[in-house]
């Protein structure tokens, strides 16, 4: 397997733990170390294991845990560090999302997940400028 198909493979399990609400699994993703960071949609950034793993255990318990379906991966690799830029489908919304991960032994660990939404494109009016501008 390539280092890119290896990094998005474990991408794909980071989606899998989330969308099966796979807590252990979910843990097992995130490096060992208090350097880790996450974004969640809406929310201010968080840092440390301690932290980012607690903010996953309460998402992956809800009961309003939402749908999320991960499209279009594309993986960066740089020596012993990736990341993997792709869609999530989040309960129909399309979000961008940033997953970055380290060489840990065999594995690739993540060390920073982000998603925000993607502004749409929309044209103005006529009367108004002919410009485009973000909605």
């Amino acid at each position: 397997m390539t280092k890119d198909n290896k990094v998005i493979a474990a991408n794909a399990a980071f989606y899998a733990a989330f969308s099966t609400g796979d807590f252990a699994g979910m843990e097992r993703m995130w490096a060992d170390d208090d350097a880790i960071s996450c974004i969640h949609p809406g929310w201010p950034a968080i840092v440390g294991r301690a932290t980012v793993i607690g903010s996953w255990r309460d998402i992956l318990q809800s009961p309003e845990r939402p749908q999320i379906v991960c499209a279009e991966p594309q993986a960066i690799v740089d020596g012993d560090s990736a990341r993997v830029l792709c869609i999530e489908i989040v309960d129909g919304t399309a979000l961008a999302a940033a997953n970055h991960f380290k060489r840990v032994g065999d594995d690739w660990r993540l060390v920073h997940h982000q998603s925000s939404p993607i502004a749409q494109i929309v044209e103005q009016a006529e009367e108004d400028s002919p410009s485009r501008r973000v909605h």
